[in-house]
């Protein structure tokens, strides 16, 4: 079933990722798995984030350039279809660039040192004299990322909550100073709202070395998953375990299909007739199932990488024709770029 606006016409869902590297089960559970989802019912675009890249990344334009591929190698392999969706790279359309510096003079710094996420990403970057502009400034290039097509509805992990209440802001006060231009869009977390790393100790981040990501052969899972972390109270197998809070069982949550066999083992594991071991092993036959279907159409779109530019090719012409649309109705809302009319 699609989901419509009061003309009929499919709304619209803007969502994307950072190209720093891979993509891991963390962004699956967040954002990618509702996008899989939804392409169907919305007009789908998804974001190469280049430009944000930029932001904690400058020296590393290879990196960032190699990304944009593992990151739509990795779209194309969860499912996403550039057939009904369109994959579009940030910085082949610079309307995203000018829409970005408009609304910066929509917000104030404070409100922008209020924003829990930055905060956070600002606290991992160390000294304050270390942080650029740019990398402050991203939610406002994330808010312009979502209004530029007029986005309707955001998937999102919890964590970035915060940016799409920020672009909510900023859409209200845009419609009430120059104009009615910019749906105010919601965000949509996924079923696992934050997706712990395997040390157990935050959520799963590339930078923290912690992930198991989307494209890890069955050695590489095997490997994480001997070394997660459990319940550090637990001493012996026959001693009773917390199942809560527990980074193997957050994971048979989310990925095991066999549940009743996850409600064995938190059963046994809480009576403590059952080992980490165990529990492990099992948890890696589930991760495996889940990715095998993952990692076969991840080897198929490598082998025919025409396919995968293309997809980028055409995704971003469609995106950059709906940014050229916004951009000339946001003009003339404010009255800009016309004064010799």
């Amino acid at each position: 079933m699609q989901s419509t606006n009061d003309n009929g016409q499919r709304k619209r869902l803007l969502t994307g990722d950072r190209p720093t590297g891979r993509l891991h089960l963390g962004h699956y559970v967040g954002s990618l798995a509702n996008r899989v989802r939804l392409q169907e019912e919305y007009e789908c675009y998804f974001l190469l984030a280049d430009y944000q890249a930029l932001g904690d990344h400058i020296d590393e334009i290879d990196r960032i350039r190699d990304s944009v591929i593992q990151v739509t190698l990795d779209w194309l392999a969860v499912g996403l279809d550039p057939e009904r969706s369109s994959f579009v790279i940030q910085s082949a359309v610079p309307e995203h660039a000018e829409l970005h510096m408009l609304f910066t003079m929509l917000v104030s710094v404070p409100r922008l040192e209020r924003n829990p996420t930055l905060k956070a990403e600002m606290a991992n970057l160390g000294k304050r004299e270390n942080i650029s502009v740019g990398f402050m400034a991203y939610p406002v290039s994330q808010a312009a990322d979502i209004l530029l097509p007029k986005a309707h509805i955001v998937p999102v992990g919890e964590d970035q909550m915060p940016h799409i209440e920020m672009t909510r802001e900023i859409a209200r006060k845009f419609n009430r100073v120059y104009g009615e231009v910019f749906p105010v869009p919601d965000g949509m977390v996924g079923t696992v709202p934050r997706l712990v790393g395997t040390d157990g100790q935050a959520k799963m981040s590339k930078s923290l070395g912690n992930c198991i990501y989307l494209s890890d052969d069955e050695a590489a899972v095997t490997a994480k998953v001997r070394t997660m972390y459990t319940d550090p109270t637990r001493i012996h197998p026959t001693d009773p375990g917390h199942v809560e809070g527990n980074p193997v069982f957050m994971y048979h949550d989310a990925f095991n299909s066999d549940k009743a066999e996850v409600e064995d083992l938190k059963e046994r594991y809480r009576a403590g007739r059952v080992g980490d071991v165990e529990v492990k092993q099992k948890l890696v036959r589930a991760l495996n199932e889940f990715l095998d279907p993952i990692r076969e159409r991840r080897s198929y779109f490598e082998q025919h990488m025409d396919e995968v530019k293309h997809a980028l090719l055409a995704g971003t012409a469609r995106g950059k024709k709906v940014a050229e649309a916004t951009m000339a109705e946001v003009r003339a809302a404010m009255r800009i770029a016309s004064y010799i009319d």
